[in-house]
This record gives structure tokens, sequence and C-alpha cells, in this order.
């Protein structure tokens, strides 16, 4: 079904197409009615006309009778529109028959790769790859849910001359023992236990660029060592994408190994097509447009003067896969906002080599960073990378103690003891507090902020969705067959006008890859219907009323548990 945006947008534009072909109307939410249209302004200019006479001419072309009880032009050459409630009660009674909540898939899916998280190989995941795996997880989320073949990509640092060190590592340890201390969560530890002997011993640094050599060349041995490295590691991260919650498995695992056998034919291409320049020994690509600070071009390096590859080589291998082999129409990597122009240039080469065509896109989701209170990197005691485990436990135990401290004090607490319940809002709160946050900036960390029950946080939303699903409890009652719901009091009818927006916010959300504006609308559909429900008694004794305000409560639950789903965060029946 259209949205009812959608469907006041197409009258309009027609209205306007009367006018002068082509117009928008420029439809944008107003305090004085429903939806405004602007559209007039613009127009003025190219007509010469005063703008509320245009205004006046687009509202005699305009058949709008059955969506709007109410027409006028105000200001400049606004037109404010007002829904009839016998119009949003239709609509209403449709999107309560609809499973999607009038959400329509996508009429022509794409295959679309998200790449995200892409932790390292013998290397904790921190707090640091907490942005990357929920922006990139609710995304995936969305698009799937639209119906796009959607590719969730986990470029994993499972290659490169560390490896050397850490093989070697693993071999003095004894391969048992350094499995066993991977396998446990240490992997911070071997790590630094490796690069200290590199350091310190100039032996075990022979070694290790030796097995590098060794390790690129195919040797067997070093092979299968290799993979005991990857093998615990990739456990290890399983067990942390399974406590945050996130679609991330192995078989989304594309590490930069995948890509190593391709590197040479990149560069092989990349100089066939003339687009490569011997700089200083190491082949580079100058895409136009990138300069430095003194004006001199900047090169990609493609292959290093030693003959190795970097990480732009294996960007360009990867995009050159993804659209060739797997058709990918659109490429979304999930990667902080310092490697911008990395990305920029990566992808202003492969449109030079003719990779991204037109019809294709590749976009660079970026996001800020995650700050402590002090507003530096968010770091533990000791001043090093919180790991993201530690915090993900630590919410949990801080979410049960929340819960616990709310009971004490609303009696309104539906009360129950699973310890799942705690684990669904701590993990909730630090989903939320990330993905509300608008991606593009840096926010603080704040433990008592994002676990309150107030204010625009997961705790509060799930708090919403469980007050309305204890309606039904309370009442022994079950959610009515849908239809046409009674707008009469202003509550109800701002309630189900929300409610019919849920669709727009979700194309507004991918519109700009920005799921803080879903949260957003989320939030205000818990305020709308704290405010319905504080001034529109639900379980009345009129039988018609009653049905009617159970509607607009069941199709309150279940906008906030897709909307929640689909940010990768559960809403829990009781809190």
């Amino acid at each position: 079904m259209d949205d009812v945006r959608s469907v006041l947008e197409q009258r309009l534009a027609r209205a306007f197409d009367a006018v002068h072909p082509g117009a928008d109307p420029v439809l944008r939410p107003s305090d004085r009615s429903d939806l405004q249209a602007n559209g007039a302004l613009a127009l003025a200019r190219v007509l010469d006309r005063p703008a509320r006479d245009i205004a006046r001419l687009v509202v005699e072309e305009l058949d709008v009778a059955d969506l709007c009880d109410q027409v006028e032009v105000s200001g400049k050459g606004f037109i404010n529109l007002t829904f009839s409630s016998d119009f949003l009660a239709e609509r209403l009674g449709m999107l309560a028959a609809d499973e999607r909540l009038g959400i329509n898939r996508a009429s022509n899916p794409e295959t679309i790769v998200v790449d995200y998280s892409a932790p390292n190989v013998a290397k904790e995941m921190h707090v640091g790859h907490l942005r990357t795996t929920v922006i990139g997880d609710a995304l995936a989320r969305m698009l799937t849910f639209l119906g796009h073949d959607v590719r969730r990509e986990n470029h994993i640092g499972d290659w490169g001359t560390p490896f050397g060190m850490l093989i070697e590592h693993l071999v003095d340890l004894g391969e048992e023992v350094g499995a066993h201390e991977l396998s446990t969560g240490d992997l911070s530890g071997f790590y630094q236990e490796a690069r200290a002997s590199f350091d310190a011993d100039p032996a075990f640094a022979d070694r290790s660029r030796h097995r590098v050599v060794l390790l690129q060349s195919g040797d067997e041995e070093t092979l299968r060592l290799w993979r005991v490295l990857v093998g615990e590691s990739v456990r290890y991260f399983d067990a942390v994408y399974a406590k945050l919650g996130v679609e991330l498995t192995d078989d989304d695992i594309v590490g930069e190994s995948f890509y190593n056998d391709m590197l040479p034919e990149v560069v092989d291409e990349l100089d066939a097509k003339g687009l490569l320049v011997v700089d200083d020994g190491a082949k580079c690509v100058f895409p136009p447009g990138f300069a430095n600070r003194d004006g001199d071009p900047l090169p990609l390096i493609v292959q290093k003067s030693d003959g190795g590859y970097g990480y732009a080589t294996s960007d360009l291998a990867a995009i050159r896969h993804r659209v060739r082999d797997l058709g990918a129409k659109r490429m979304l990597y999930v990667v902080g906002a310092p490697q911008a122009q990395h990305f920029q240039m990566c992808f202003a080469v492969a449109t030079i080599a003719g990779w991204l065509t037109e019809g294709i896109q590749a976009v660079h989701v970026s996001f800020g960073n995650v700050l402590g209170a002090d507003h530096r990197m968010l770091a533990s005691r000791s001043g090093g990378a919180v790991k993201l485990v530690d915090l993900l436990d630590e919410a949990v135990d801080r979410a049960k103690s929340a819960i616990e401290s709310r009971r004490e004090v609303d009696p309104n607490a539906t009360g129950t003891d699973d310890d799942q319940v705690a684990k669904m809002v701590g993990i909730g709160a630090v989903k939320y507090s990330d993905l509300s946050t608008d991606r593009g900036r840096d926010y603080v960390f704040d433990w008592d902020r994002m676990l309150a029950f107030e204010g625009n946080t997961g705790p509060y939303l799930q708090y919403a969705h469980a007050r309305i699903r204890s309606i039904f409890r309370r009442g022994e009652v079950s959610a009515p067959a849908p239809a046409p719901p009674a707008l009469d009091d202003p509550h109800e009818r701002a309630l189900g006008l929300l409610l019919l927006g849920f669709p727009v916010a979700l194309k507004e959300t991918l519109t700009t890859y920005s799921p803080h504006k879903l949260c957003g609308y989320l939030f205000d559909v818990a305020q709308a219907f704290t405010a319905f429900y504080e001034n529109c008694r639900v379980l009345v004794e009129d039988e018609k009323q009653r049905t009617s305000r159970l509607l607009l409560c069941d199709l309150s639950a279940r906008v906030l548990s897709l909307g929640l789903s689909l940010l990768g965060i559960e809403a829990p029946d009781r809190m």
C-alpha cells in the first residue's frame, strides 16, 4: 500500500504540473497542518508571479476531497493540508491488516554489499568496532526487509606481514597452548606477546620475516598454522557477535586473504588501461581532483616499491570482484570518517578503471567516534581500548540493576526475573545509544543516560512496547481484527497519523543511510502513545470504543517491535 504522504504527493504533483510541468510540490511537515506544500515559492521565480497567486492556482487544480478536509493558502504561498479523519481511519485499518505495516518491497531489488565490522585476526574487538558493527547490521536488516539481495561482508584483517610474528609466536608457545590462549579471548595478550618478542629478539624477528615469505609463497605447514590463528580468532568474534545480537556469520567473512590472488590482476589491468605511473619505485594511480597541501597530485599506491601490496589494492580488488562476480549495484562501506579520503580515491580509481559505471554506487557510510566523559576516545582505566565484550557484559549487569531499581519505585512495572530481559535491555541500550546519534557525529558514552527509562533511549522504547502488551494481558483481551479505528480524540488522531508515517521514516533513513532517523521516528511514536494512553482510557465499557483503542495500541506495539528489530534491538513483552 502507498503511504498517505505518497498518495498526497502524487495528487499535488498533478496539480503543480497543471500550473507548470515538472514543478516540485516540496511537501514537508508543518506545525499548522498535517503537511505543507512549499513548491509555489520556487515556481514564483520561474513564472515571475507572486507565490500566493501560484499557490491558489495549484489549489484550484488540486483534487483531494477524498483525502483532506482542509486546504488553505497561507503566508508567502504555503499550501497547508489537513487529512480527513475518515481517510486516516481507513488507512489505519489497511495498515492493521498488513503484516509489513505499509512498507512495500522494493520494486527493483538489487544486490547490495554491506562491508562492516572488520576486526583483525589475533586482535581484540574493542569499542572502536561497535559503531561499524551495529550501523552495518541495522542497514543490512533494513535493506533485507525491503527485499534486496544483501551480501554482508566482514572484511577481516587476516593477511599481511604481522602474521609472520604471530605464527612464530604460536610455534614458540606450542600450538595447543597458543590456541587455548586465543580461544579464551586473550587476543590482545597474544598479539602483544608476539610484538614484544619481535622487538626484543633479533632471531625471532628474522624467523618472522622468513615466515612471511613462506606464507605468501603458499607453504603448506605455514598455511595450516595461519588457519589455526584465523579459526580461533573467528570463534571468538562469533561469541562477541552473538552477545551483541548481530547477524554476521562465518559465511560472511571475506577477509584480505580472499583477495590476495586477485591483487596482481588488479595491477595488470590498471597497467593495461594506461593508468599506472611509477613514482619513486611504486606503481600508482593519480586520480583527478586529489592533491596535497602544496597542490601536488596525490597518488593511490597499488604496488609498493618492494613489490608488496597495501590496503588500496585490496579495496580495489574487492570493488572489482563485487561488481563483476557478485553483480553488486550498491556497495556500502561502513567505516570510520578518518578513511574518507582513502575511499574517495579508491572509488575514483575504480571509476576511471571502468569498474564503477553508471548505475553502480559505492558509498562510504562514515561515522564519528565513541568518546569518554573527558570527550576523548573512550578508554579503559589502564588507558587502553575498552574490550567490546567487557562493555557488553557490563551493560547487561547495569541493565539488571536498573530494572530492579525501577520495580522498587514503579507500581506499573510488570515484574519478571528473567535474565534474558536484562540482556535485551542492556544490549539494546548500547546499540540504541549508538544508532540514535547522527552517525556523522562523535558521541559521549554515558551509562546513566543510555540506561534511563525516560528520554530518547532504548529502555524507554522497550518499556513503551512492554507497557502496551501489558494492556492486553491485564484486560485479558486479544488484538482486534483489522478495521478503521475512531479518531474522535486529538490524541487518537495524532497517534494514528504518526503510525501511518512508518514507511516514510524507513525511506528517509535509507536515503542517507542514517539509522538515527528511524530511532527519532520510533521515539515520536512512543511519546505519542504515552500522550494517547494518558488521555484516552483504553479498557472502557463501550465495546466499540474499546476495540478502536485496542487497535491503536496493537498497531503502536507492532510498529515499535518491527522498528526496533530493523535496528537489531529486541522488544520484550514484559519488563
